[in-house]
């Protein structure tokens, strides 16, 4: 994985949020780089739940313990990031919307996914 795709991937998360920004009420932030910098802690929290929980738990983890997840790392994303802001309908309400984003915005691109399960396959 290269920077640039980190790069790429963390500037749609900032502008994804932007988004659900305008749509969900009690869900605000205020311009680009809050966004950026909202986009990057939410990473590094989910990844900090992932490493302590395993990914049963993970907020990148479809069904309601995933989206429940989602929603607490949004909301406690507003204590790190000055500029962001969110109430705890506003959190639950943009993780169903993000959820439905990710729908269409894939995370993993096909090469991704050829190359993590080639390394994945053992020898008989």
């Amino acid at each position: 994985m290269t920077i640039l795709r980190h790069v790429i991937r963390f500037v749609v998360a900032a502008v994804v949020l932007m988004f659900v920004g305008f749509l969900v009420p009690g869900f605000s932030v205020n311009g680009f780089w809050p966004a950026l910098m909202a986009a990057v802690v939410i990473a590094v929290i989910g990844w900090l739940i992932e490493l302590m929980f395993g990914d049963r738990i993970s907020p990148y983890n479809r069904g309601i313990v995933g989206f429940l997840v989602s929603a607490v790392v949004i909301w406690l994303t507003q204590f790190v990031v000055s500029g962001f802001r969110v109430t705890i309908l506003g959190a639950l309400l943009a993780a169903l919307v993000i959820g439905i984003i990710d729908l269409f915005i894939p995370i993993k691109t096909h090469m991704d996914l050829r190359n993590g399960d080639a390394g994945n396959k053992q020898e008989t």
